[in-house]
Order: C-alpha cells, then structure tokens, then sequence
C-alpha cells in the first residue's frame, strides 16, 4: 500500500502542472487535479487544464469530469479524492494533488464539516428563485431567514450565499451551525509532503497575461460561445471562470475583444492575490518554493 501523497498549490499559472508532469514521471506519480475550475469538461483551455498529449504522459484524476450546469462543491470534490485514493491504494502510484484551489488542499488535509445534502429539487428551486437578483439581494433575504450566517458572509459573495439559503430552507438550521466538528482528513495515513509555489510576483502578473493571450489563440473563445449557447445559469461556478462573463458581454456586443480580455486578465491577477493571503494563512502545513528550483528540493526531500 502506498503511504505518500505530494502536494503542489499555488497560484494560477505559476507552473504547477509541469511541475506535477515531471514528478509524476520521476516517481511514478499518479496526477488529482485540486482545482475548482478544472474539474468543468467545458473549458479545457481556459481554465488551463492539461492538454490530452500531457494527460496521456501520465494518469490523471478528477480533470473536466462535471458537467457546466452543476454546481460542484469542495464536498464533492473530497467524495471524489476519497474514491481516487481508494482506487491507487491498490498502485504502486503516489498520488500527487495539484491545483490552485486552497480550500480543496485544506479540506483534505483537515477534513470537512459534515453539512446534510440538500436535496436537488430544493437547490433549483432556490437557484430558480434567484436568477436575476444581484448578490446584496440575496444576501438581504439570507439576513432575514438566517442573521448568524449572513453577518459571517460578504454581501458581494452570491455562490457562498446561495449555499447558506440552500442548506437553512433545507435543515431548518443557520449554516454555521454544521461548521464545527470536521470529519477525519481523507489523506489520514498517508505521509503528506505539501508544496506552494511562490514565483516572482512580477514575472507572475507578465505570465498571466501572455497566457490569457496564448488562450484566446487556442480557442477559449469558441468555448465561452459554446458555453454561452447553453444558457445556463450565470451563478453558476463555470460561468463565472475567469474571463468567461467579460468574453459572454463580448460575444454579446457589450464591450470590444480587446476589453474583455484585459477585463479578464485583470480578474486572474486579482485572483492570484487572494491565493497568496489564503496560503500564508490558512495553509500553514505548506513550504514555499520559487517554481524554478521547486523540483530539484521536492526531489531531495522524497
């Protein structure tokens, strides 16, 4: 039975999954993606999944297999880890978690407050319901029928919000009631070697856009026409990707090409900090690495 995982975070595009792709070949590594937006099939390239040529280099976990219309949950994601982790049990394969989703990396290794499932006519129901309503709206009505809840929450924050309405009209109970108690960490027993990233915050911000540009070459916005087509609901996770509602406002004659994108890159760059405070923070079990030198000192301390 394998008894180590290796865990690579970081903010996006700072060379996580090369990094994991030469790891995994190095030590016969099996690839989980932690990262909430790559698990969406619709959008490979903007979301940078790896490509189909990188996911045949090595086995890969967990990369575009929910669909664009669900709203998939750190809950899911750790049922989903759990049964991968079952499965390479039976492997001589170390798993090797990477990903730019803190939640998802301290949730596995903590555990997660057991919160009940609400069921899937209740939460479309609410999400029916709250379909052209702004997010201070709703968080005015999440304040009404539960005040502990709401006043932990920003009013700017819909997705969080819309959890805390699904779970009370389906418990009867304030959300932060469920948020004491976690469940034993899925990685339990297995010996935890976890990594962040850390490049140069200039180099960072240049990457980010050469890459979004490189994207949009590839065809990320014949995905988000794709995407748009379906017309689904713009709370959901997907359909707020970064980039995905400026390039939506562009196919729509809203605003010019040349806007959307900066819009969209200026969103990645943002994102990126909160990756940075939500590491130092929350993620205290991680040593920081400069991606150019991070697989020769992971490698020495294998």
């Amino acid at each position: 039975m394998n008894k180590r995982a290796i865990l690579i975070a970081g903010p996006t595009a700072s060379g996580k999954t090369a990094l994991a792709l030469q790891l995994a070949k190095e030590i016969n590594g099996a690839i989980i993606n932690a990262d909430a937006m790559q698990v969406y099939r619709d959008l490979r390239i903007l979301t940078a999944r790896p490509t189909p040529e990188e996911e045949k280099s090595a086995p890969h976990f967990l990369f575009g297999h929910v669909d664009a219309s669900e709203n998939y949950s750190v809950g899911r994601w750790i049922n989903d880890l759990s049964a991968v982790l079952h499965q390479l049990k039976e492997t001589a394969q170390t798993p090797i978690l990477v990903g730019g989703t803190g939640l998802y990396f301290k949730s596995a290794l903590l555990g997660i407050s057991e919160i009940p499932q609400v069921p899937e006519a209740i939460r479309h129901e609410i999400r029916r319901q709250a379909a052209g309503k702004d997010a201070q709206k709703l968080h005015a009505e999440l304040t009404v029928l539960d005040p502990l809840t709401a006043e932990k929450l920003k009013p700017s924050d819909p997705q969080r919000i819309l959890r805390a309405l699904e779970v009370f009209i389906a418990t009867g109970k304030p959300l932060v009631s469920f948020q004491g108690p976690r469940a034993t960490s899925v990685l339990e027993g297995l010996n935890c070697a976890a990594f962040f990233l850390c490049p140069d915050r200039d180099w960072l911000r240049k990457r980010i856009d050469h890459r979004f540009d490189e994207m949009i070459g590839e065809g990320a916005l014949d995905e988000v026409r794709a995407l748009e087509a379906r017309r689904l609901d713009p709370s959901l996770p997907c359909m707020r990707a970064h980039g995905v509602p400026h390039l939506i406002a562009y196919l729509n004659a809203k605003s010019s090409l040349t806007e959307s994108i900066e819009l969209g890159k200026g969103d990645t760059r943002r994102y990126t900090k909160r990756q940075f405070t939500f590491a130092r923070h929350q993620l205290p079990q991680f040593s920081w690495l400069a991606p150019e030198t991070a697989f020769g000192a992971i490698s020495a301390r294998l």
